[in-house]
């Protein structure tokens, strides 16, 4: 029987995701995906910084976390599809995570005034512990050469919620005014490779052809 609230879905089930963020729940509905959501409980930064120790490019580092999400919310569900996502950013060799507070994200901005660097979006789906699938996007950002006045009043009106999105800023709100040029599609930047996904979810006869 069609699922008329989600009529492009095919598997009996949601698909489990494995990510608390509310941009890619979000983006996911919109396209039609019922979803359950089952936060992943790893370390990311403790992982995060032992891959950046080995010099692990950030795309990778990307990937490799969206797996172990990915994988330790599947123990808990046999037979299951489950989606692991996560996001990093890259300026030259430099890799940055999740401010832990304002003073933090005002140091990261300002290490990205005027200067140009990426974004990496990765998901991964696993079944049964067993990777099916990777995919992986990236982004290029340009930040403009802003002043400190704005940077203190951008913190100010954006409070805690750049401590949420690595890099300190979510360009989908008042974080557009610190940019130049971005070149990227809106779910890369938004943290998730969409398209692919879709696609790899067409391929393993979740969604309709």
């Amino acid at each position: 029987m069609t699922d008329l609230a989600h009529p492009l879905w095919i598997e009996p089930w949601p698909l489990i995701l494995a990510s608390a963020s509310a941009p890619r729940a979000v983006m996911l509905r919109a396209a039609g995906i019922p979803l359950e959501i089952v936060p992943a409980r790893i370390d990311e930064r403790m992982a995060e910084d032992v891959m950046n120790a080995a010099e692990t490019p950030a795309g990778q580092v990307a990937v490799a976390l969206a797996v172990q999400k990915a994988q330790a919310v599947s123990a808990d569900f046999p037979q299951r599809m489950v989606l692991g996502a996560d996001q990093t950013l890259a300026v030259g060799h430099e890799r940055l995570h999740k401010p832990s507070g304002l003073a933090e994200a005002r140091t990261q901005l300002l290490s990205l005034r005027d200067r140009e660097h990426h974004l990496y979006s990765a998901a991964a789906l696993v079944f049964d512990g067993v990777v099916v699938e990777t995919f992986l996007t990236s982004a290029r950002l340009l930040m403009r050469p802003f002043s400190e006045e704005f940077l203190d009043r951008y913190l100010a009106q954006a409070g805690d919620r750049v401590t949420k999105c690595v890099g300190g800023y979510q360009l989908e709100g008042a974080g557009a005014h610190l940019f130049e040029t971005v070149e990227a599609d809106h779910f890369t930047i938004l943290g998730l490779p969409l398209f692919p996904l879709l696609a790899g979810l067409r391929r393993h006869g979740m969604l309709l052809e």
